[in-house]
């Protein structure tokens, strides 16, 4: 049997009352996090290991800060006048913040009971750890799909595709907003006959609003660097200008807002 890349997938969250999350930092974003002007809380943990993943300083729950949701929301509350006046709200994300549900759940909650727009950014792999209460108090999810094909999805995360597409359906169902995000990575997943497949499933989903097809970069190497790891894609380049239109323009080609 095949071990798990990493064995946190199994880890017990730091308190399972939602009071406790290992925080990795918090930043504020304006167009690629959901609406408006968002405060974007970043947790650490992660169950997958995207050959493109900019952020492998998140990948472990150990490394990240253990912080009281009372200091989170401390720093919410702060912001939330300006973030009402954006329109905006506060996303979690990671790493893959459903690795701490708990903590996730109760942060939504805590921002509803504010007023805030809520939003989830998840690669749906751990989409069945997210219960009702959790999915109630969140306004839009950012879901990941790596790539539509159960072969190719293995070769870039290591994980199955399955569970992420249960977890899009699922969404479907409660008809809870997605915004489907799409990292677009030359030969790994720019296959044309891939993309469309992906785009038929999205558009007859009936709740995918809008489509970020996100190009590949390499702005996260240097953190390879500094934790003494290899990047796996640091000889592939960015796509061109056209491949990208051309992958917009297949999903625009099913009637979804492709940008």
């Amino acid at each position: 049997m095949r071990q798990d890349p990493d064995p946190l997938l199994h880890a017990a969250h730091p308190r399972n009352d939602g009071h406790i999350g290992m925080v990795h930092s918090w930043d504020m974003s304006t167009g690629v996090d959901g609406p408006g002007t968002r405060f974007v809380l970043f947790l650490n943990g992660c169950p997958l290991r995207c050959l493109y993943c900019s952020n492998p300083d998140t990948w472990h729950l150990r490394d990240g800060r253990r912080t009281d949701i009372e200091e989170v929301m401390g720093k919410i509350t702060a912001c939330r006048d300006f973030l009402l006046a954006t329109g905006g709200g506060v996303t979690v994300t990671g790493g893959e913040p459903l690795l701490q549900a708990p903590f996730v759940e109760t942060v939504l909650r805590r921002c509803r009971e504010l007023g805030l727009h809520t939003a989830l950014d998840t690669s749906g792999f751990l989409g069945a750890r997210a219960g009702d209460r959790l999915l109630a108090a969140t306004d839009l999810v950012l879901l990941d799909i790596k790539s539509f094909d159960p072969i190719a999805y293995r070769r870039l995360t290591g994980r199955e595709l399955e569970p992420t597409l249960a977890f899009a359906r699922r969404l479907a169902t409660t008809d809870i907003p997605v915004w489907l995000r799409f990292v677009l990575v030359p030969e790994l997943t720019e296959n044309a006959a891939m993309i469309d497949t992906l785009a038929a499933f999205a558009a007859g989903l009936g709740n995918v609003e809008r489509v970020d097809v996100l190009p590949f970069h390499k702005l996260g190497a240097a953190k390879y660097d500094e934790l003494g790891i290899v990047f796996p894609l640091r000889d592939t380049p960015p796509p061109t200008a056209e491949l990208v239109d051309r992958v917009r323009a297949q999903f625009r080609a099913h009637g979804l807002r492709a940008h």
